[in-house]
């Protein structure tokens, strides 16, 4: 099956208002910016977006979606250094469901696998277990919270206590590739791979954004199968060197 689409704007068109998207991405590490750009120019409002991270105050990644106010829900686990997301967190513009890395890992993949929920031991004894984190603080009463995570099913497996976690299921995963082929089968360079792949699993519809279409890839080259990929994305030269370096560190 051919799954090259012509450009990312048509394979973001149907991205509806209210959509939740899976985003790969580590800081602006392999973030998949043609196709954010694209669904920031078809429209779409009021977002579910599931990341590590909200790209960074400057527009680098999904930045521009949240600058515009196009982002209604993130669930991740990292503000980090975006002001402008804490800003939008803390004033009680957008709610906020912060989860461990290594959770929202597993429940990207778990929602691409098939799994409704597992246990694991990250967050027992904390508010990520016994509820209370602030979702969404108060527009009208600073530093108030207007909602809370809920308790979470806790159960003991051989001595240890486990909280149980839900999978996400998105209705489209946006990734970015280092090479594809036209099955969509994908590989990734060095630690651009990160959310990535979990990304497209999680994602009902997963469209991946490549910098280099290939007639055949070996098996053994592939990180993820094409089952998992329904749109393809070849990117322009340009496209391909638009990488933004989110700290320039140099030696005096």
């Amino acid at each position: 099956m051919d799954k090259v689409y012509p450009d990312a704007r048509s394979a973001v068109a149907d991205i509806a208002d209210g959509s939740t998207l899976a985003v790969g991405g580590f800081g602006l590490a392999g973030i998949p910016e043609t196709l954010i750009k694209a669904v920031h120019e078809q429209g779409a409002r009021d977002l579910h977006v599931v990341s590590n991270n909200c790209g960074d105050a400057h527009g680098g990644g999904l930045g521009i979606l949240l600058a515009a106010g196009r982002v209604r829900r993130v669930t991740g686990s990292y503000i980090g250094e975006n002001k402008e997301f804490a800003r939008q967190y803390l004033a009680g513009e957008l709610e906020v469901e912060l989860i461990p890395q290594g959770t929202l890992a597993e429940r990207l993949r778990a929602g691409g696998s098939g799994i409704p929920a597992f246990f694991t031991p990250a967050g027992v004894g904390t508010q990520v277990a016994e509820g209370g984190l602030p979702w969404r603080y108060s527009s009208t009463e600073p530093g108030a919270v207007a909602v809370a995570s809920p308790p979470k099913e806790t159960r003991e497996f051989d001595g240890r206590e486990y909280v149980l976690e839900h999978s996400i299921v998105a209705d489209f995963g946006l990734v970015r590739a280092h090479r594809a082929d036209r099955h969509g089968n994908l590989v990734f360079s060095k630690s651009a791979r990160n959310f990535n792949p979990l990304a497209a699993m999680a994602g009902r519809i997963g469209i991946a954004e490549v910098e280099e279409l290939v007639t055949e890839l070996d098996p053994d080259e592939v990180h993820l199968p094409g089952v998992f990929v329904q749109r393809v994305v070849v990117l322009t030269a340009e496209q391909r060197g638009d990488k933004r370096i989110e700290k320039r560190t140099v030696r005096i």
